[in-house]
């Protein structure tokens, strides 16, 4: 109260050793708000980064895969991997960014995330060729529960009531899409062609029940990628560009070995995966979503590392709105009350999870024991 009464008359008769005091406090204050903006900063823009390049990844392997007989998955990711790979390493010999070596003990050791971020592309653009965009990017918020219980599990951490009922909205908003789904594809199906057949039906159910079942296997696999990914980065002490470049080149040849073992490289089915007429066009397309996987493999690595693989979660849960509103724009997803309802609610469980988690944090500060400064410790 004292100080406060003689603040306006600071002036030359203020005590010399309480001016002194006062300048430091003030200059550590400065201090620890530039520290926390340095630190805020490059998590916002990882954030964003991401959200960007997401979007972006997104729209391109819907183009490429909606193709009528596309069926050369693990050809067109092993395409993606080597552009990404050759971009990296060219950035690295034009002196733009910097990474270790290739060691084979580090690529022992980071293999297992690099399979796992094959099955989640993979299993990611199989969903996408039987889903449309609004309930693909829906039902990926599922992956946020998953990824919650695994830290809950591996790294004690603790799921609040306001975190939970933001997972019912989660599932509830999957729910409304899944019946929004089959109530407008069965009709649209049987409208094209001769109404009520049984072929059709079951024909548009089949579709449905693998796009689903791609789905629930994507939820898997992207949960189980966070999360060891984020264990990995700390025993290997790998950088966002190390990351990147061992999960694309380690990923070649598993998805090179996929592909000529699994897929059919008859010239007939490459005339049919890649018809004449836009040939071109699916090239250019495959090979700038590979440079853009650049993007989306950096930012992801960096997103964890300088946030968490919940707050990572999050992101793409928030993120979900434009990239369905991008795939009602640019392909033509039906913009139906429940896909748009499922759309809100999804949104709305975002954001109560965003809320759930800052409150968390908050009280977790909170509790946490007072640090005392060395530097004001006196007599010991």
């Amino acid at each position: 109260m004292s100080t406060r009464s003689r603040s306006p008359s600071r002036s030359t008769d203020f005590p010399r050793d309480i001016k002194d005091d006062s300048e430091a406090d003030m200059r550590r204050a400065l201090s620890t708000t530039k520290e926390s903006n340095a630190l805020a900063s490059p998590a916002t823009l990882s954030v964003l980064c991401y959200c960007v390049a997401s979007i972006l990844m997104t729209l391109v392997n819907k183009y490429v895969v909606s193709g009528t007989h596309f069926s050369m998955t693990f050809l067109l990711l092993c395409i993606q991997s080597s552009v990404c790979s050759a971009v990296v390493y060219a950035c690295k010999r034009a002196g733009l960014i910097t990474f270790r070596d290739f060691d084979s003990k580090d690529a022992k050791t980071w293999f297992p995330i690099s399979f796992l971020l094959v099955w989640v592309i993979y299993t990611g653009s199989k969903s996408l060729q039987f889903l449309s965009i609004p309930i693909y990017t829906i039902f990926k918020n599922l992956t946020i529960i998953l990824i919650a219980y695994g830290e809950k599990i591996w790294f004690g951490g603790r799921i609040t009531t306001l975190t939970f009922i933001s997972f019912v909205f989660m599932v509830l908003s999957s729910l409304i899409a899944a019946s929004a789904d089959i109530s407008f594809s069965i009709p649209t199906s049987m409208s094209t062609g001769t109404p009520l057949t049984l072929d059709g039906m079951g024909s548009s159910i089949r579709n449905l029940n693998a796009g689903y079942f791609w789905m629930l296997i994507n939820c898997l696999a992207s949960a189980a990628y966070v999360l060891s990914m984020r264990k990995r980065i700390k025993v290997t002490g790998f950088s966002d560009w190390d990351s990147m470049f061992y999960n694309n080149m380690l990923s070649i040849p598993v998805l090179a070995i996929f592909s000529f073992i699994l897929e059919d490289w008859g010239s007939e089915n490459l005339n049919r995966n890649f018809p004449s007429d836009t040939r071109s066009t699916l090239l250019f397309a495959i090979a700038f979503s590979g440079a853009a996987a650049v993007g989306i493999s950096y930012t992801t690595a960096w997103c964890v590392r300088v946030t968490s693989s919940t707050t990572y979660s999050m992101t793409g849960a928030l993120n979900k709105l434009p990239v369905a509103l991008s795939g009602m724009l640019f392909f033509g997803d039906p913009a139906t009350f429940g896909s748009v309802s499922a759309i809100g609610v999804g949104f709305f469980a975002g954001v109560l999870y965003a809320i759930a988690k800052n409150n968390q944090k908050k009280e977790e500060q909170r509790q946490a024991p007072p640090v005392i400064p060395l530097a004001r410790r006196e007599g010991s």
